[in-house]
Formats: C-alpha cells, structure tokens, sequence
C-alpha cells in the first residue's frame, strides 16, 4: 500500500451524476487502497450515508433534484461526517455558502490528483474526536453543545454548523485570545490560512444572533489584527485595571 493512504480514510462516498467523474475518483482513490462508494445524487447520498457510513464524503455541488448546497445541509441534520464540496464556483460568496451548509471543505475545479490527496488527507486530520464541550449556562447565554441547543438572553438560537464550530471553540477557550489563524486551520485548514474576510463574515453573524448589542459585544470580542476571545465578563475585568 503507498505510504500516503495510511493517513487517508479507508471508506469514502463519492457524489456526482457524472459517471466519468466518479470513475475518476474511483480510479485515483482506489489505487491509494480506498473503498470507494458511489452516488448518483444527494439523495442516494444520503441513504448511502446512512447504510455504510463512510468516513468522508466527496461531495458536488451541479447535480439534478437535490443539488451539493441541499445534499449537505441534509446530511448535517444526522451527521457529523467529514465533507469536501467539489465545484466550478470559486469566488468569496459562494465559499460562504458552502461553508455555512456545512462543509469542512471545498476543491475548486480543476484540481490534480496529488492536490485531491492532500485535501483528504488534511481533512481527515482535522476530524471531529475530541472529547465533548461540557455545558455553557452564564451570562444570560445557555449553550447544550451535545444537543446543539443555544438559547440567548431567553430565546432560542439557530446556528449554522460552522457557527456553531466557532462557538464551540470559542467556550472550550474561555478568557484565551485565539489567534485568527487557529481559527482558520480548525476549521478549514491551513489552505485557508489567508482567508481571514470568512472568518469575519461568520464571527459577524454569530454576534447578530447571541449579543443583544453586537456592535457592543459582550460575548465575543476582538483584538484587533490578532484574534478573538470569549469573555462575558470582559468588559468588568478590563475595567479593573
């Protein structure tokens, strides 16, 4: 076996409706010692996620009936499985889109093997297998990361999946600075590690739904050219000094 499959995962889905696509997947990923399973479309997807749960997803965008965007956002409602979008679409909006279905990552068409490789390979190292985020409930904010549940300030709060992967690294490091490149490498790896105006855009919307005043956050604050810090009370412990 090359000594590059040890660290790819040993059973991926590959979705597309284009055969010769899928073909060539199978062809690239089976000579690493991959099984491969295959998917016409995000609904045999999903059935396959759930019948063989594979350890990562492949995932194209352009198909008929439920596209890419729809295919993930469904598995996300029963899995946590890691997921890499194939696509033609590259530019800033269409990443965010993407990322806030749920995605851990995405490959922009056309790509060579080696590059595929390695996308599979990082991602698989950033995993979900850490051990569970006890319970946040403080400061007018409740957060159950088991249940995935947030209520702020006495309401209900509905989270993307990569909000909610901010937030939850954000407590696990309550009253750290994390750098902006932590972020970045956690949650899309260090091929993103310049793409600094996402992480802005989704820490932005994490604020409109928890702060009652997000352009005053109490929560999660910012310093300046460096990173983020999750702190209610902030403000009080700045104040003292």
């Amino acid at each position: 076996m090359n000594i590059s499959a040890k660290k790819l995962p040993a059973r991926i889905l590959v979705v597309d409706d284009d055969s010769p696509i899928r073909r060539t997947f199978r062809t690239i990923l089976a000579s690493q010692g991959c099984m491969i399973i295959e998917a016409r479309d995000g609904y045999e997807a999903i059935e396959e996620i759930k019948a063989e749960c594979p350890d990562l997803v492949l995932l194209d965008i352009n198909m008929p009936g439920m596209d890419g965007i729809e295919t993930c956002r469904g598995i996300r409602k029963f899995s946590d499985v890691t997921i890499i979008v194939v696509t033609v679409r590259g530019d800033e909006q269409d990443k965010v889109v993407v990322l806030d279905a749920g995605a851990n990552d995405y490959i922009v068409k056309p790509f060579g093997s080696q590059e595929l490789l390695a996308r599979i390979r990082a991602a698989a190292r950033r995993a979900p297998g850490a051990p569970e985020t006890p319970p946040f409930n403080a400061s007018g904010l409740n957060i159950d990361f088991e249940r995935r549940q947030v209520v702020a300030n006495g309401r209900p709060v509905h989270l993307t999946p990569t909000e909610f992967k901010l937030l939850k690294h954000l407590v696990s490091n309550q009253g750290k600075l994390v750098p902006y490149s932590n972020f970045l490498h956690l949650l899309w790896g260090p091929e993103h590690a310049e793409d600094r105006e996402l992480l802005w855009f989704f820490i932005g919307q994490l604020r409109k739904k928890l702060e009652e005043h997000p352009e005053q956050p109490r929560y999660i604050h910012t310093e300046p050219s460096v990173g983020y810090r999750f702190d209610p009370d902030y403000a009080t412990t700045k104040a003292r000094k």
